[in-house]
């Protein structure tokens, strides 16, 4: 499970020109899962997401979360995030999980998400051709993968 985090002051998503879901200050999450995936990568991501410290103090330091800042999340199906780049000019997602697979884990990680923070995220449309927005804040910008724990 590979995700790019970005701390933002806005964002929103649309498919075909309808708005499909928005925050205001918090965290846009692109998210692409692997065949390999399992459940247990999703609750690790989710924990790490959801108590990384990238939110500024009164002091200006990084020292808060999305929780510690009730800051909002919107969660987007990216399977790009999978690509290999190393032969040729066109990228490969041999690694990227098949859609029904990976439909079924956005749809966890999304229900992981609602449960941990107690309530709604936002989303984008699985599958869908999405026009996403955003104002980065910071700008703070984060690469995680599941298989890169250490």
């Amino acid at each position: 499970m590979r995700v790019v985090v970005q701390k933002v002051k806005n964002a929103s998503v649309k498919v075909n020109n309808q708005l499909v879901g928005e925050i205001k200050n918090g965290l846009v999450v692109l998210v692409g899962y692997e065949s390999s995936d399992n459940s247990e990568d999703i609750s690790w991501m989710v924990q790490k997401i959801i108590k990384m410290r990238i939110f500024d103090d009164s002091e200006n330091k990084l020292n808060f979360s999305v929780l510690d800042v009730n800051g909002e999340i919107l969660l987007i199906s990216q399977f790009t995030l999978h690509a290999l780049v190393k032969k040729g000019n066109r990228p490969s997602y041999i690694k990227a999980a098949d859609s029904k697979k990976a439909k079924k884990m956005y749809d966890q990680t999304i229900s992981e998400f609602e449960t941990v923070l107690k309530r709604k995220i936002s989303t984008g449309k699985f599958g869908a051709n999405m026009e996403v927005s955003l104002v980065n804040n910071g700008p703070v910008t984060i690469t995680i993968d599941s298989k890169k724990k250490e």
